[in-house]
């Protein structure tokens, strides 16, 4: 792949150190965690290399970097082809912690960052609920002041990590006097508190390689000092940390849809039908490589929209469109690819089988296509 502009010496490293360690670490074992989910040995090993730091900031463990490294690092491990592995980690990295490294208080910060670099805190983020996707004000569960503290209850849904994480960063509505967006907080809920549990997995089409849970808070208590930020402020928390998990996310589907395309063009190169090989016949030269075409403009758009948000500037509106244009490029690939090997892209023992399925949930998570493109439509 030709470098990027956006790219510098320090992310090529960690994009090349990344590419090493999940073509020789990961791709070789992670089948067998299909049924039964990532080891927290791998997860651990990984932090001792410093995966899990990128984001956090050199005094607490990490290397302080931005959200160009976190689309490098997702792009890498999407090219696992092993979804559920991929997003096991980013849910850690990007999508819980940043709101401690954003947010949190400096007490916050040196009581869990440490952990969560080192990967003896795994964390995850509880946002979604039954009746409560991409509408956050919707959401029911309640926290209630009570002592030193606030009282949870509630149910969150489709929680990624729910069931493995030791910390989980959960939404609860604190004044349900105030407009839906205005009466929302964040509180840090360890997995032994009284009350808390999570009551059952969930089976999914794609990402079978991850934990997701259903969340139940009843009668949790948590202390004041567990509250993220300021009361009433985690709507916003919300919505600007969702800028960051959607890159991410679209990170991943990147590499997946790259490293799908490189499959198929090998299979179709080798493939033989009607005396000559697949690749020989112009319609499919095409279709692959439109297709490629394509994969390239959603990542430069990933990349840029990265690099404004690395220098503060607002991407509201570019992650939106890196959203809604790279979930649905991913699954316009997938499709081809699978359509391309034929019959044994309809086999589950192909990686691209497993994409396909994998990669459904890319313009649905973190905000469906449809929420993305109405967020366009409000700035244009």
């Amino acid at each position: 792949m030709t470098k990027s502009i956006y790219i510098n010496d320090d992310l090529q490293a960690i994009r090349v150190q990344t590419r090493e360690y999940v073509e020789k670490e990961i791709v070789p074992r992670a089948g067998a965690w299909e049924t039964g989910g990532v080891p927290r040995e791998v997860l651990d090993g990984m932090a001792t290399l410093g995966f899990f730091g990128l984001r956090v900031p050199e005094e607490h463990g990490g290397i302080g970097l931005g959200a160009l490294a976190s689309v490098v690092f997702a792009e890498e491990l999407g090219r696992s082809t092993f979804g559920g592995f991929t997003i096991t980690v980013l849910v850690h990295t990007d999508l819980a912690m940043p709101y401690v490294t954003k947010f949190g208080s400096d007490e916050q910060k040196e009581r869990w960052l440490p952990g969560m670099v080192t990967g003896e805190l795994l964390t995850a983020i509880a946002v979604t609920e039954p009746d409560a996707g991409s509408d956050v004000a919707a959401m029911r569960t309640t926290a209630e002041r009570e002592g030193d503290g606030f009282v949870l209850n509630g149910t969150k849904m489709f929680i990624t990590n729910g069931g493995i994480a030791d910390l989980v960063f959960v939404a609860a509505r604190t004044d349900p006097t105030a407009k839906g967006s205005r009466g929302i907080s964040i509180f840090a809920v360890a997995k032994d508190t009284p009350g808390f549990k999570a009551s059952r997995a969930l089976e999914k089409m794609g990402w079978h390689a991850s934990d997701t849970a259903e969340l139940i808070f009843e009668d949790v208590w948590v202390p004041q000092a567990n509250l993220v930020g300021e009361e009433n402020r985690g709507f916003y928390y919300i919505m600007s940390n969702f800028q960051n998990e959607r890159l991410a996310i679209m990170g991943q589907a990147l590499g997946e849809s790259q490293r799908a395309l490189e499959l198929t063009i090998d299979h179709v190169k080798q493939r033989s039908a009607f005396g000559s090989p697949l690749w020989d016949k112009q319609a499919i030269r095409q279709r692959v490589a439109i297709r490629q075409a394509e994969i390239d403009a959603g990542r430069e758009l990933t990349y840029h929209a990265a690099w404004l948000m690395d220098q503060g500037e607002d991407a509201t509106r570019h992650v939106s469109e890196v959203k809604a244009f790279v979930g649905e490029m991913a699954n316009r690939v997938l499709y081809d690819c699978v359509q391309f090997h034929g019959g044994m892209g309809f086999i589950a023992e192909t990686a691209v089988e497993r994409l396909y399925r994998d990669v459904r949930i890319a313009s649905i998570g973190g905000g469906a296509t449809e929420v993305m493109l109405d967020e366009i439509a409000k700035r244009l």
